[in-house]
């Protein structure tokens, strides 16, 4: 077996053309779209190079492409926990247990290299809405942004030493569905009317004002997180400048007390639904073109809700129900969305966990976030519960 790092066109093509080599004849899986990984490897295109670094690699079996694997560091991650913490990403691999330990070796030896002390993965080298998490319950067709992964990938990460750090549950609601009790709709109505509240969507047109707006609320809503990590104008902006052109304006919403952003709510359009139409992550000319005209007819009939947060202060105040009665209204709009997917939270998070199955939601997948500690002799800690 070789270990190459990835540099050149030719290592790159091996990089993205595994998993469908992989997956081939799973019916389950999506491609990933390539400009979005390439991206985030991309020190012009992605703010994390700023404070980190990220390095990836490709590894032959008899000169075909078996495995691959991604490490990344940046301090704002890497000083959040009690020792320097790396992590390691967009791991594919055959179920070879050789295999896939040298790509965990290779990722564990270059991030020891620079200074880190463990690995959390299988993450993404930017915000954890995307490509977060090794999926272990829910094999079915993921939305746009969740990983989805063979079943037997569990075995090769804890045959490793990899640990479970903290589970990640996933919940499905149909908002319009009529089991939902009236008294939820009665009671979301009177929220979303009390006076001093105010609900706007997001727009392109007023972006940085909603961004601003959007941290000064992560500030409040997440710093008790042990894991919080401050969130950065710039890398929002890229965000939304890289993901225009699936997401939906009245899908993304704040609120406001007297003025002040106290709550914030955000999901997206499956475009999963489209690309496994395409067949292929690559959008050249022509898949350009079947991207727009499916997106178009109507082809999305789901959406991911990303996240959702509500300053301290107003918690407990039935503010989320008020967001879902702007929501509804939205939906009975847009009829041919018949699927939302809460995605993810935390088993860290038992407050939001809460939240979901009080509105009705089913759990639908897990994926874990796990972690290796390079020193055997070192305790190793689960996430810290959110009280």
């Amino acid at each position: 077996m070789e270990t190459i790092e990835v540099s050149g066109k030719k290592s790159v093509d091996e990089f993205h053309n595994l998993p469908d080599k992989i997956y081939t004849n799973d019916p389950n899986y999506t491609p990933l779209l390539k400009l979005i990984i390439e991206n985030t490897f991309n020190p012009k295109k992605n703010a994390k190079f700023k404070e980190g670094n990220a390095c990836r690699w490709i590894v032959k079996k008899d000169g075909i492409c078996v495995g691959r694997i991604a490490a990344f560091f940046d301090s704002g991650y890497s000083s959040g926990y009690e020792q320097p913490t790396g992590c390691f990403g967009f791991f594919e691999c055959i179920d070879d247990q050789e295999v896939a330990n040298l790509l965990f070796e290779t990722a564990k030896i270059w991030l020891q290299q620079n200074g880190m002390e463990a690995m959390d993965g299988p993450v993404n080298f930017g915000e954890n809405f995307f490509y977060w998490g090794l999926l272990i319950d829910g094999f079915q067709p993921q939305t746009f942004g969740m990983q989805y992964h063979k079943p037997y990938y569990l075995k090769l990460f804890e045959n490793y030493g990899l640990k479970t750090f903290y589970e990640q549950y996933s919940y499905s609601l149909d908002i319009t569905h009529p089991d939902l009790p009236d008294r939820f709709w009665k009671i979301a109505a009177w929220v979303a009317q009390k006076p001093g509240y105010s609900y706007k969507h997001f727009t392109f047109k007023n972006q940085d004002k909603f961004i601003n707006d959007f941290i000064e609320i992560h500030e409040q809503a997440w710093a008790s997180h042990s894991n919080y990590k401050a969130a950065s104008f710039i890398e929002l902006k890229e965000m939304i400048t890289e993901a225009k052109f699936i997401l939906d304006e009245e899908f993304i919403w704040f609120v406001y007390h007297d003025g002040k952003p106290v709550a914030f709510y955000m999901m997206i359009p499956d475009l999963n639904e489209i690309l496994r139409k395409m067949k292929s992550g690559k959008l050249n000319f022509l898949n350009m073109l079947k991207l727009f005209y499916y997106k178009k007819t109507k082809t999305i009939s789901r959406c991911r809700v990303i996240v959702l947060g509500v300053i301290p202060q107003f918690q407990r105040l039935g503010i989320e129900s008020g967001i879902f009665y702007q929501l509804k209204k939205v939906m009975l709009r847009k009829p041919w969305y018949n699927d939302m997917e809460m995605s993810w939270v935390g088993d860290f998070n038992p407050k939001m966990i809460a939240l979901f199955k009080s509105f009705g939601a089913k759990h639908t997948l897990t994926h874990l976030t796990m972690r290796y500690l390079f020193d055997p002799e070192k305790e190793f800690k689960r996430a810290t519960i959110i009280q």
